[in-house]
């Protein structure tokens, strides 16, 4: 499993029984994770005193209780990156932690391609994680989403880090869609970065099933990579889609083509209360 222990701003404290203890900078969350099915005792005395906790409704979704005064929003940082955190519906503060180990590996990638111009394709890109990281290692980047405000968001992360005046486009649109135009257009990317949902909607109701598109998805993506790319990286929270079946894609797909390797693994956060690695999602990586 691949982890980062590089955050001092984020903190898995400990988890258990459907719930992880978190601390986002100063502030004690309580979240659920339906990956955390074993029962530890709860001997942090944080579980029962946290600033907030995200409840689950028996007739779906759920609601924040906040115990202590907190701000409506904050800022964590990880290295030289800045995100800016909120407490929002179904139990997300914005940001996915783990991912940092992905931003790591893409800055490195960058980084090591010696090139000063490199191209960078985030899809599905939410609030920017992987946008800010890119610009902040001198890519420019093309960030993708279907919801206005997690575009305004990635904005503000942008703006937060320093980067504003980077090379970076946003743009709202279905990730679908914008891939087909920019096959028409001719326009290529030297590293393509897409975490898609399981299930959603676009800006005009286009449907989105993940185990249903994403192999014909990953062919488009194909054609929309330079003559000399660096890297596609895929990841996915999606229970039924293992990091082996993302590989196999990836081989089956570009490796066949284009040559290259694939690598793929879980990713996780290290508890700090036990030494233990909770598993959050996995990541897919072709490398030319």
């Amino acid at each position: 499993m691949r982890y980062t222990t590089d955050w001092k701003d984020y903190e898995l404290i400990d988890c258990s029984s459907g719930e992880k203890l978190e601390r986002w900078e100063n502030q004690i969350l309580v979240r659920p994770d339906p990956q955390v099915i074993w029962k530890s005792k709860r001997k942090n005395k944080l579980w029962y005193n946290p600033h907030a906790r995200y409840e689950r409704s028996r007739s779906g979704g759920g609601e924040w209780n906040v115990f202590k005064k907190m701000p409506s929003v904050w800022q964590v940082n990880y290295k030289d990156l800045v995100f800016n955190i909120k407490t929002m519906g179904f139990k997300h503060t914005g940001l996915f932690p783990e991912q940092a180990v992905n931003w790591d590996y893409t800055r490195e990638v960058i980084k090591n391609s010696g090139r000063k111009d490199v191209k960078v394709l985030n899809l599905f890109a939410y609030t920017g994680g992987a946008t800010v990281a890119c610009l902040k290692e001198g890519a420019s980047v093309v960030h993708i989403d279907a919801s206005k405000g997690m575009v305004l968001w990635a904005k503000e992360n942008v703006e937060s880090s320093g980067l504003k005046d980077k090379p970076v486009r946003f743009i709202v649109d279905d990730c679908i869609k914008f891939i087909q135009r920019e096959i028409r257009r001719g326009n290529k990317y030297d590293i393509i970065i897409l975490d898609p949902p399981s299930y959603g909607r676009g800006p005009k109701g286009e449907i989105w099933h993940l185990e249903d598109s994403l192999y014909d998805f990953i062919t488009l993506i194909k054609e929309v990579l330079s003559d000399e790319p660096l890297m596609v990286l895929l990841n996915s929270y999606t229970t039924g889609l293992s990091a082996s079946v993302m590989k196999y894609i990836l081989d089956d797909v570009i490796v066949k083509e284009k040559g290259g390797s694939v690598t793929a693994d879980e990713i996780g956060l290290p508890v700090s209360s036990n030494g233990e690695v909770l598993p959050c999602g996995a990541t897919a990586i072709w490398m030319k």
